[in-house]
Formats: C-alpha cells, sequence, structure tokens
C-alpha cells in the first residue's frame, strides 16, 4: 500500500514538472537561497510597511498641516512647526505627561518589586508551586475591557467588595470609600489595578532569569560559607538583574501607552486628575477633531519614547556585558 501510494506521487510530480514551462524552470534554478527567501517573506514585509510605516509617515505629514479629519474637503494648509509649537507650551498637555509620568513610576515600581518577590518564592520550588503560579497567572490571561469592568464593580462604593474589606479593616463606612470619585484616590486605584494585572508578567520574566542561574554558583557559594542573605545580594541579584531590566523596559513602554484600563475605570477623572497621555490625545483627536495638532502630539510621544527606550537599552547593554 505504502508502494502504490510512494508511485502515484511520483508519476504526480513528474507530471507536473513535464508541464511545467522550461523558461519557468530555468528561471527557478537560477534563483539562489537568498533570492528564493526575500520571495517567501516579501509579502510580509510589504503587510508589516503597510501596516506600521505608512501610518507613521502619514501622521509626520499632518503633523505639519491644519487638517481636521471632521473636514475632509477643506483647503489643507502647511502650518511648518506651529503645531509643534502649541502641544509643547499647551500647560494641560505637561500636566497630562506628569500624570504618565505618575503612573508609569509607581505601577513600573510595585510590579518589579512585588514580581521579583513571587518569582524569588515560586522558584524555591515549594509543594504546589505549579499550582501557584497558574492562579498568580490568571490576571494577565485576561483582557483589560474584563479587568476594567471588574474593577470598576469592585470599586462601587455601595455594593463593592474593595470597600466593604477597607471599611472592615478601618471602620471607615463604605459611603465615604470613593476610589474612583476621589481626586487623591483616583490614580492609585487605577496603579492597584493595573498593578493586579500585570504583575505576573514581571513574575514570569523574573522567574527564567533567576531559572537560568547555574546551580554550581550557589554551590560554590556554600562551600565558601556564605550566608542566604549574601548569596542573594551577590548572586542572585545581580545575575538576574537584565531580566528585571528587561521588564522594566517592556512595562514601561506599555504604561506610557496606558489608554484602556483608566479610559474604562475613570476616563480622565475625576477632572482630569487621570488625563494621561493618551486620554489628551484622543480628546483632541476624535473631540475637538485637532487632527494636525494630535498628530503632532503623537510624534511627540513616540520620539519621548524612542529615545528614552534608546538609552535603557544601552544602559541593559552595558550591565549584560559584565
Amino acid at each position: 500500500m505504502t508502494t502504490s501510494h510512494h508511485t502515484l506521487a511520483d508519476k504526480a510530480a513528474e507530471a507536473a514538472a513535464r508541464a511545467t514551462p522550461d523558461g519557468v524552470v530555468v528561471r527557478v534554478r537560477a534563483l539562489s537561497d537568498r533570492a528564493i527567501a526575500w520571495l517567501f517573506i516579501a509579502p510580509t514585509i510589504v503587510l508589516l510597511l503597510a501596516i506600521n510605516i505608512f501610518p507613521l509617515f502619514w501622521a509626520i505629514y499632518l503633523s505639519f498641516t491644519n487638517f481636521r479629519a471632521n473636514r475632509p474637503n477643506a483647503e489643507v494648509k502647511n502650518v511648518g512647526l506651529g503645531n509643534y509649537s502649541r502641544v509643547l507650551n499647551d500647560p494641560d498637555i505637561w500636566a497630562s505627561m506628569q500624570t504618565t509620568a505618575h503612573f508609569v513610576f509607581w505601577t513600573i515600581l510595585l510590579q518589579t518589586v512585588i514580581g521579583f518577590a513571587l518569582a524569588y518564592l515560586i522558584d524555591r520550588k515549594f509543594r504546589g508551586h505549579a499550582f501557584w503560579t497558574t492562579l498568580i497567572l490568571i490576571p494577565m490571561m485576561l483582557s483589560p475591557a474584563v479587568v476594567g469592568n471588574f474593577w470598576r464593580f469592585l470599586y462601587e462604593p455601595q455594593i463593592g467588595l474593595f470597600a466593604y474589606a477597607v471599611s472592615f479593616l478601618t471602620g471607615i463606612p463604605t459611603s465615604e470609600i470613593q476610589m474612583l470619585g476621589s481626586v487623591n484616590l483616583a490614580p492609585w486605584a487605577i496603579i492597584i489595578v493595573d498593578t493586579w494585572m500585570w504583575t505576573p508578567y514581571v513574575m514570569l520574566i523574573c522567574l527564567a532569569g533567576l531559572r537560568s542561574i547555574p546551580d554550581y554558583i550557589y554551590e560554590a557559594a556554600e562551600v565558601d560559607r556564605a550566608s542566604n542573605w549574601r548569596q542573594f545580594w551577590s548572586i542572585t541579584v545581580p545575575m538576574a538583574l537584565p531580566f528585571i531590566m528587561l521588564a522594566v523596559l517592556f512595562r514601561g513602554i506599555e504604561n506610557f501607552k496606558m489608554f484602556d484600563m483608566v479610559n474604562l475605570l475613570t476616563g480622565g477623572g475625576p477632572g482630569s486628575t487621570t488625563e494621561v497621555a493618551s486620554i489628551t490625545l484622543k480628546r483632541d483627536a476624535f473631540e475637538a477633531w485637532a487632527t494636525g495638532r494630535s498628530s503632532a502630539f503623537a510624534i511627540v510621544l513616540f520620539v519621548a519614547v524612542f529615545g528614552l527606550a534608546n538609552i535603557y537599552v544601552k544602559a541593559l547593554n552595558r550591565v549584560k556585558q559584565r
């Protein structure tokens, strides 16, 4: 049976070869392996260019014009650096950048500390560590829309479990616990949610770093009678530091672009307390319809993130080369 299948396949291949024009065969044989590889990846490259590169250049072009998306037939004029000047001199935009920096700093700090602590505990491989690892990873697997609505319900002062828990521990009436309506508490409410959702991501990267440390290094340290505390600061932290820095880089870039969680929980309120840069950009582009100015703001954000990430990557490379 197998022999007959091979015979049929060989006959089909021979028939296809005979049906192929000689010119095509010659051209295919003349192609090098590199040319064939480029032939296969060319459609993907074209698609990526169309999806990523073209919108970037289109946004750069719009940032120098007075174009408004709600007036597509209006005359488009070149305003030079006017949009960039307005963006860089707008106090509301600088206030949103400060709010963004506040979110980025505290979320990264909490996620890194808690994520590394969880990774360190799980790396001990205690009984049931696989179950607890899976349980900890659940928040990261959820959609931001689900997480936002879930925590919005938890933060409700009358029926939310969060308010009841805080009231039970502190004695404060639940009606006074306005996590999303308070100017002082609303930023921390978003920080708590983002930390709850993305700490498992940091934990995974840190765990990979801890698992990459060879056992013989710890064995040598034990021979030298180094204490656990000394091993932690002299071996564990330095060797896991590149992975920790990598986690900080990924989360820093993502949190700088934070939009969905803030939009779902507070929408930038109360007032403009939680209005991060992405919320301001959305309002400029789709509420004020200042497409040219919002494009300039988007380019400023891109340059800021790209520049800071470049500096950070250079520092990361230096740490890896030690």
